[in-house]
Order: structure tokens, then sequence, then C-alpha cells
């Protein structure tokens, strides 16, 4: 990895136009070459405060976190010079994206292939994560290491990950299994990844997958599936 690496950030967002500025403005600009703000249908000015906060914006009109995050792979993809590590991180303002300097920090210097920042090792603010999320994510990093043998504590969305590692993935997930597949698929091809703490608080506005009785049941339910789809 090269001494001065080339960061792109990737930020899924439908409907934050009240975080997404946060989001943008947070980011270590010294670290990144571009912030690809993913504006999935929003009904709101979150595509606005985000180009004005000094994010490209692109458009992805298919509903769903992964499609979100597979166009905004397909815009890097695009470039004359792949980025060395990609970052992924939620529009909602709940992670500390200054925080993204630790993030990539063990693929400079330890050679990972991909980093997840943890919630459940970092400082989480109290309300910061419903009950099911808790138990949602406990449930699933165990049968990640029942099944795969990898150990992880969080499916948490703020993470780095290698270009070339990303794409070696061929990710396919459109909605709420993406993190999940990402950690599947990374295990077996029996990648170098691993955890550092990251700090969460409350986010900002109305969540569409916990907040919703319905959102919560999809999501745990695409989670569980993905698990065993790629036994």
């Amino acid at each position: 990895m090269e001494s001065k690496p080339i960061i792109d950030v990737i930020i899924p967002a439908f409907n934050e136009e009240n975080a997404v500025g946060n989001v943008v403005k947070d980011i270590p600009k010294e670290l990144i070459r571009e912030i690809i703000v993913v504006n999935n249908n929003s009904t709101d000015k979150t595509a606005t405060i985000a180009k004005n906060a000094g994010a490209t914006v692109i458009e992805e009109s298919a509903m769903g976190y992964g499609n979100a995050c597979l166009k905004g792979m397909a815009h890097v993809d695009l470039k004359e010079i792949n980025p060395s590590i990609i970052v992924f991180l939620d529009a909602d303002y709940s992670d500390y994206p200054e925080e993204m300097i630790d993030l990539i920090k063990p693929i400079l210097k330890q050679n990972m292939d991909m980093v997840i920042g943890s919630r459940a090792l970092g400082n989480l603010e109290k309300g910061a994560m419903t009950p099911q999320q808790v138990f949602g994510n406990w449930l699933a990093t165990f049968l990640l290491k029942l099944f795969y043998g990898v150990k992880y504590t969080d499916l948490g969305p703020f993470r780095a990950i290698k270009y070339e590692s990303l794409v070696a993935l061929n990710m396919k997930d459109k909605t709420y299994g993406w993190t999940v597949e990402m950690q599947v698929k990374a295990a077996k091809q029996k990648m170098k990844t691993c955890e550092i703490p990251v700090n969460y608080r409350v986010r900002i506005g109305f969540s569409k997958v916990s907040g919703t009785l319905k959102g919560t049941i999809g999501a745990g339910y695409k989670i569980i599936t993905t698990i065993f789809k790629y036994l």
C-alpha cells in the first residue's frame, strides 16, 4: 500500500437532509479524494445539502442500501485511477466521521483487507441502538463464528476495505444483507479482517429500518438468510 493512499467514501442516503451535511463536513478532507453521496430516491433536500457540503452526489432510484452502495462502486469503477481504499459510512450522523483515520490504519499498517468499525467495542450512547438491533447483531455475529469461524462483534456499516478486495467479493445484495454479505464473503475468501472500536450516537432523524416493525423484521430476516446463503 502506497504511503499516500487514494481513499474514496461512499455514503448511501435516503431522506437525510438534517444529517448528511454534518457527515460530509466532519470527514477528514486531507485523507479523502472524493466523498460520494448516493441519493437513494430521497424526497427531501438530501442531494442539495450533500452537494453544498462538498460531496459528489449521484442518483440511484432503486430503493435499497445495497443498491445505493453498488451505485457508488460503479461510479468509482469508472475512474481512470481506482482508489486504494473504499470507506462506507451512513448518512444519519450516528457514526463519528473523524474516526475514519483510525479505521484505515490497520489497512495501512497491518495490511488488513477489511476493517469493521465495531459499535459494540466502542462507546455506545444510550438509545443509539434499539434492543432488537443489539440482539440481532449478537445473533448474526454468533452465527458467523459458528459457521464461518470468524469472530466479529458487530455488522457495523462504518467500514473500510481495500478496493481490490471489495471487487474480489463480487457484492450482490441490494438491501439489508449488504454488510453481512461482505463479512461472509471475506471469511470464505480468507481475507485479513479486524475490528476497531468506534463510538456511536443517537442518529439525527427517524430510522427507516430499526424505527419500524416492518423494517426490523425485514432486516433481520435478510441478514440471517444471507448468512446461510453462502454456506
